[in-house]
């Protein structure tokens, strides 16, 4: 069974003695028994004096793109880094006075946009010069570490979405993602990564033994996180990427969808590990809530040739092909910016949303990153922990 950062440093605190801590946790924030790192390590004498939360709050309580409120947690004080404006991501420096070591310790899903590893970045931005360390209690990425897929980030793509300098699917655990940031932003700071044991770089999720809890209100299982990378697209698609239903990400439509037609569109492609189900289902809450969409239900039949984020691309190129009259790729405010379309913030650039637009050849788009692909995963192996 793997072993996480948490569980290693529960082994030996003797580090965390006598410091002044703060602590960036969520639900997922578990020991492999269940007990939440803030008990594990209050039981250790470790004094934690403030926790800061995340988007969608410290139970993922909240939906995305909603503002949280800061409450206590255990009698804790605890205070909220996502809130209605830009500015409430960035943990203010009047929070961070009178601390030495800030832990995080939050589940990944091991894409570009996944906001917590981002609202990391933010807080090694927030602490550069203030004598505090940053401590990482590392866990798996639930993908893998050997595979890499995407586009890079260019910077003027820069948001809450894209923040590290990696392709959509980076390979990396937050211990190493925090390593190369440290080396491409350079703060000026101390980084300490608490490692795991028992993990490699070729394990999914479902080789570590360890038990899933949703990091985020629509992330309930590992399967989700392994269609996210692509699926993800769809919130900047006037498409449900199936909020408001029990299967997030794997099933998505839109009413002007035709099922058939669209699935056998996207098997025409040979993309490999994964089948395209034609279905219909009925949002709850979020895009057309309470209207019966024409979907497509993903089911990944391998999960080692499975590549999500080719899959979304080549399901949003069948859309613009078969539906072009009424595909839209949404301008209303993302994450907090106004200026650039979300499928853009997401993909790292605008060059994706116009080759889709343009209709060029599915396949050629998939290979334009290819060079891309190749020279990150030679350059992520510095960064490599494990």
């Amino acid at each position: 069974m793997t072993v996480t950062g948490l569980d290693a440093l529960l082994s030996d605190t003797g580090r965390c003695h006598g410091r002044r801590i703060g602590l960036m946790a969520n639900q997922s924030s578990l020991t492999a028994s269940l007990e939440y790192s803030w008990e594990a390590l209050a039981k250790k004498g470790v004094r934690i004096e403030r926790i800061f939360s995340p988007e969608h709050g410290i139970f993922a309580t909240e939906q995305d793109q909603v503002a949280v409120a800061s409450k206590p947690t255990a009698g804790i004080e605890t205070l909220s880094l996502y809130g209605d404006s830009e500015a409430s991501l960035v943990p203010d420096r009047s929070l961070l006075e009178g601390l030495d070591l800030i832990i995080f310790d939050m589940q990944d899903v091991g894409s570009r946009y996944y906001t917590y590893v981002n609202t990391l970045a933010l807080t090694m931005e927030a602490v550069s010069g203030m004598d505090i360390e940053i401590m990482v209690l590392d866990r798996p990425n639930p993908l893998g570490g050997e595979r890499v897929e995407g586009p890079m980030l260019e910077s003027m793509f820069r948001s809450f979405v894209g923040i590290f300098p990696v392709p959509v699917r980076h390979g990396l655990t937050a211990g190493e993602l925090a390593g190369l940031y440290l080396e491409h932003a350079k703060p000026d700071l101390r980084l300490t990564v608490i490692q795991m044991q028992g993990w490699e770089r070729r394990m999914l999720y479902s080789d570590t033994d360890l038990p899933w809890i949703p990091p985020s209100p629509n992330m309930p299982t590992v399967e989700t996180a392994a269609v996210y990378p692509g699926m993800c697209l769809f919130e900047g698609l006037n498409v449900s990427e199936g909020r408001g239903s029990t299967t997030p990400f794997q099933i998505s439509g839109a009413p002007f969808i035709n099922p058939m037609e669209l699935a056998d569109r996207c098997r025409s492609f040979g993309l490999e590990g994964v089948l395209f189900r034609p279905t219909w289902f009925r949002p709850t809450f979020h895009k057309f809530a309470g209207e019966e969409v024409g979907a497509i239900w993903l089911h990944v039949n391998d999960p080692q040739l499975f590549r999500p984020f080719a899959t979304g691309v080549a399901m949003t190129a069948a859309l613009h092909s078969l539906y072009g009259e009424h595909l839209q790729f949404l301008r209303e405010v993302y994450e907090f910016n106004d200026t650039i379309p979300a499928f853009d913030l997401l993909t790292g650039s605008n060059h994706l949303r116009t080759a889709i637009l343009e209709g060029r050849d599915v396949q050629d788009i998939l290979a334009s990153w290819q060079e891309e692909e190749s020279e990150f995963r030679r350059r992520k192996q510095a960064y490599h922990l494990y």
